[in-house]
């Protein structure tokens, strides 16, 4: 089920940080900047035109082959992993990330540097609540080529547990545990990526990890070391010797714990469960994790979460004074009876609305939608739920009077119940994406009788009155 007990959080400040990315090798700068309520984590790439965004959501998940990648439109975002785990770590839920190329510097391999940046622009509350997804029951995902498994049982607050096992004697079975979100800084951000001597030449041959260094990966030796082999270490690597260690690490690099390993997969487990867009509540098991799995459980708790948000009635005291009457919203729409679809405002902010209609035997559209069994059209649900957001958009500019809402698109409508006379309507619309140039996409809900009736993907856009 869904609650909201604690208020959202956004950075203070913008911040930045340069660097290269791991694959690609290219220098890239990351500017963390403060978002509203409801934002959740988005990407910009400032280096395209338009400077579009994607959502950190698992629907956009296209790679998890190294890394976690996503893409929307063509525009794409490598590695996402390492910053949302430490967004997710110092419990910030609102934070537009900048990035002018598509991977985020790699730093050294871990959190750590994303954590002080953020630490670095401060912790800034917010007035909406927090939504938390609390488990209740046992959620489980297992990839049966892999054998992973991620198991999701109830719990206080949010805990995760990696066991690993990789089949080698240089690195064998890991277990790592965090009890508590407020401990992610100190035991886990520090956990650098690895990788295997099988999979370092991989890579090398396929012309990867061009910005890898001894600084910012674990590399284990899990294999004999040829000369030829050596010395293509030694050239991609920038080092005139290289050699390993009696522990099996290459080079001189020191573990920062001894199950450095298991913990990064946890780091790795953090970031990818935040696709999922909602906090989680419960204990995270996670056997074999890797980024496959990780993203395909968050896939199945978005299609959770999203049921219940699709069943989650608006809480309304419809005795109260409203936020806004009929004489308001006539003052912010164009709209005029007997097309004005909705009578009152009761929640309004800068990510979502509210509204409210009386549904009665006098409207018009009765008399011929159907003599004898009167039933509203969906599509003036539709219209409604517009109007309903409608207002969301035009509170945005200061003179709403002078600017009419036109429809651009609706995708996904569906019509769950009938709605007839004597039925009260209430609309929930939220923004899915930020307000820009005047175009606002959100999803609207409408409940009636403690039920779902009506729900879409609404964009509109607001013109000025010629």
């Amino acid at each position: 089920m869904l609650e909201k007990t604690i208020a959202q959080t956004t950075i203070a400040k913008e911040v930045s940080l340069t660097g290269v990315g791991l694959h690609t090798g290219a220098e890239v700068t990351m500017t963390f900047k403060p978002a509203l309520e409801n934002t959740g984590y988005r990407f910009k790439r400032v280096d395209l035109k338009e400077t579009p965004t994607i959502q950190a959501e698992a629907q956009y998940v296209v790679n998890t082959q190294r890394g976690t990648n996503l893409e929307k439109a063509g525009v794409s975002i490598q590695t996402s992993e390492h910053v949302l785990a430490a967004l997710v770590g110092l419990e910030i839920d609102n934070v537009l990330i900048e990035l002018n190329a598509a991977e985020p510097p790699i730093m050294d391999g871990s959190s750590k540097f994303f954590i002080a940046a953020l630490e670095e622009a401060g912790i800034k509350t917010l007035e909406a609540l927090r939504e938390e997804f609390v488990v209740t029951e046992v959620i489980t995902f297992t990839d049966e080529n892999s054998g992973s498994e991620i198991t999701l049982i109830p719990a206080d607050h949010y805990q995760v547990t990696t066991m690993v096992d990789f089949g080698t004697k240089v690195l064998g079975t890991q277990n790592a545990t965090l009890n508590h979100i407020s401990e992610f800084k100190t035991e886990i951000s520090e956990a650098r990526t690895f990788s295997f001597l099988h999979e370092l030449e991989t890579l090398l041959d396929h012309g990867l990890i061009k910005g890898g260094d001894l600084n910012n990966a674990i590399v284990y030796v899990d294999k004999e070391i040829s000369p030829e082999t050596m010395s293509k270490l030694e050239k991609a690597f920038n080092k005139s010797k290289l050699s390993v260690k009696p522990n099996g690490i290459l080079d001189n690099l020191t573990l920062n714990q001894p199950n450095e390993a298991a913990r990064h997969k946890l780091l790795d487990v953090i970031g990818d469960l935040a696709l999922a867009g909602t906090r989680i509540r419960g204990k995270v098991i996670a056997t074999k994790p890797g980024h496959f799995v990780n993203t395909q459980f968050a896939k199945k708790l978005c299609a959770m979460i999203k049921t219940e948000k699709r069943n989650q009635i608006p809480k309304c005291d419809l005795n109260a004074a409203p936020l806004m009457d009929i004489h308001q919203i006539m003052d912010m729409l164009p709209h005029r009876p007997p097309f004005l679809l909705i009578d009152r405002i009761i929640e309004l902010s800068g990510t979502h609305v509210v509204g409210m209609k009386n549904v009665t035997m006098n409207e018009d559209f009765f008399v011929g939608h159907f003599p004898g069994a009167p039933v509203m059209p969906g599509v003036l649900q539709v219209e409604a739920m517009a109007q309903t957001g409608g207002v969301l958009v035009l509170s945005t500019v200061p003179d709403p009077e002078n600017y009419l809402t036109l429809f651009m698109k609706m995708d996904n409508v569906k019509f769950k119940q009938k709605v007839i006379p004597g039925d009260t309507l209430i609309f929930h619309c939220s923004l899915i994406s930020p307000i820009r140039r005047g175009i606002c996409h959100m999803q609207a809900y409408a409940y009636a009788n403690n039920k779902l009736v009506c729900e879409a993907e609404l964009m509109a856009q607001i013109v000025k009155k010629k």
